[in-house]
């Protein structure tokens, strides 16, 4: 089943991710559940099982077990998470992205938290993986987290009318990522949403900014949503042209 652009919603979600991975999952689907269909709709970085290095076995089972629940709520939905996964001898941070009941998107973090040890853990991907696509005719690219640092990966999302910021972003650098999402919905004059966690050591700033530059942080809303607006990109692309087509 396809949609008009004109009909998606964007949502961004904020909430902690507990020890228990059950719960973690049921907390996503009552959320994904209270929003309508034609949404897109984004959560935090490993939401569900959280960096848990102690037992990556555990989470890498859990992971196959949520990929068959979230295929079965995402009908008239788009879901969008990353995942610790094993795959090619390695375990990788993998975003997932769950579209009418098929994965529509997938590809592993390309770039580690060196600060965070993720390396002595995790197998990193590759940028050639980054890329645009489309979900119902709007173009979608997607940051991991730390990606979001690195300008080559900012030049690949040139275009794209929406771009998701999956994230476990560290508290004492909630500025820079504020500044970061901001930045890069003015650079591409399109919608960023963001999601982080709402756990302690992590910013809390989810978030949807639009093609304008405004930032509605989710604050006390587990789930923001906002319509999504075609017009208002072409508008702004038009209005301050800088060669984005």
């Amino acid at each position: 089943m396809t949609s008009s652009t004109s009909e998606q919603n964007l949502c961004s979600l904020l909430f902690e991710t507990s020890p228990n991975y059950s719960t973690n999952l049921q907390t996503l689907l009552q959320l994904i559940e209270q929003t309508n269909t034609n949404t897109i709709i984004l959560a935090h970085e490993v939401c569900l099982t959280g960096f848990d290095y102690g037992n990556m076995q555990k989470a890498t089972d859990f992971s196959l077990y949520a990929t068959e629940e979230l295929l079965s709520a995402s009908k008239d939905k788009t879901i969008v998470l990353t995942m610790l996964e094993k795959r090619e001898g390695g375990i990788f941070n993998v975003v997932k992205v769950f579209h009418n009941g098929k994965i529509l998107h997938e590809r592993a973090k390309a770039k580690l938290f060196r600060l965070g040890n993720e390396e002595k853990y995790l197998r990193e991907g590759d940028n050639e993986s980054f890329e645009i696509f489309e979900i119902d005719g709007i173009k979608i690219a997607i940051f991991i987290c730390f990606e979001l640092r690195f300008k080559e990966l900012w030049i690949k999302a040139e275009g794209a009318d929406v771009i998701l910021v999956p994230s476990w972003w560290g508290k004492p650098r909630e500025e820079h990522f504020k500044t970061l999402i901001q930045a890069l919905a003015l650079m591409n004059e399109c919608y960023v949403v963001a999601a982080d966690a709402l756990n302690t050591e992590c910013s809390a700033m989810s978030a949807i900014i639009t093609p304008q530059g405004e930032v509605t942080l989710n604050g006390n809303k587990p789930c923001l949503i906002q319509k999504y607006n075609q017009k208002n990109i072409a508008l702004m692309r038009r209005y301050i042209d800088i060669g984005i087509n």
